[in-house]
């Protein structure tokens, strides 16, 4: 997924010319703040061009501030670098901004819960900063403490299929976690089901599990989403896959016809616009 001069994914400010590109960067640098967005990588060509279009997102709301990307997983970066792709770490393209002579970064995670991944992300900027008197502020994830269900609930109903009926049932897939902030996901599930009695939250790991789940399936017709910032291999295989252990074979084994939808979270515009305003109060804690 490569990047073009002002560090925005492929395809981006080709309309620029040369000379405005370089004066903008002067604009920026001035500035000396930037925008690191972090995932854990896209290994499919639509899960790349769902995190394309958060970022798309994110720069209609921060007009003209630099946007980088970091991968946590490692053998996504590994295999991007075989390709001769950006394939930062968060601590690599941290220390790629202290370079340039960006002296604060705005770091916003597109992590569904505050577990490992994310606080790994926040260890990461807190040892740069260390490092370097580089000022780095954390947004927070969809998901930090209970109270931020409901507002998640809310954004996840506005993006139900539209061709779903009435009371059929909806269930979206999160990855669950071996963390106690894995709660969230019935927080969540339970905010969701007070709006929608037929829709809700599972886990891969963690509660509610499918288990739980098909006993309280009503509806010849089941709705089957990805609680996932983009598409990959959870979301191909696990979820929606042809094989027998897959959400969506477990459900149809139950005699439910089940339609997988294949679109992550970062492409929902109601889910985005709570990550953006988490990164909104990055910026303004990267202002005191």
């Amino acid at each position: 997924m490569p990047e073009t001069e002002n560090g925005g994914l492929a395809g981006m400010g080709k309309r620029m010319r040369p000379c405005g590109r370089r004066i903008l960067g002067i604009i920026n640098r001035a500035m000396n703040r930037a925008i690191l967005l972090v995932a854990w990588g896209a290994s499919s060509l639509q899960g790349q061009k769902g995190l394309m279009k958060f970022e798309n997102f994110c720069r209609a709301r921060f007009v003209r501030t630099p946007i980088r990307w970091a991968y946590t997983s490692a053998v996504l970066r590994e295999r991007l670098a075989s390709q001769r792709q950006k394939s930062d770490s968060v601590r690599k393209a941290l220390m790629r901004l202290y370079y340039e002579n960006f002296r604060k970064v705005c770091i916003q995670p597109l992590q569904t819960i505050s577990g490992h991944e994310y606080n790994d992300v926040c260890a990461s900027a807190a040892d740069i900063s260390r490092q370097t008197g580089m000022l780095c502020s954390v947004g927070a994830p969809l998901l930090r403490i209970p109270r931020d269900a409901p507002r998640v609930a809310e954004a996840l109903l506005r993006h139900f299929p539209a061709e779903r009926a009435p009371g059929e049932d909806v269930i979206f897939m999160g990855h669950g976690a071996k963390h106690d902030a894995v709660s969230l996901y019935e927080d969540l599930d339970q905010s969701l089901s007070s709006l929608d009695c037929h829709a809700r939250i599972g886990a891969m790991n963690g509660r509610p599990d499918l288990d739980e789940l098909l006993g309280r399936l009503s509806s010849r017709r089941v709705w089957l989403l990805p609680l996932l910032s983009a598409i990959g291999k959870h979301a191909l295989a696990d979820m929606a896959g042809d094989g027998p252990q897959s959400w969506r074979s477990r459900i149809m084994a139950q005699g439910h016809d089940c339609i997988a939808i294949l679109r992550g979270t970062a492409e929902y515009e109601a889910v985005a616009e709570i990550w953006l305003n988490n990164l909104e109060a990055a910026f303004r804690q990267a202002a005191v």
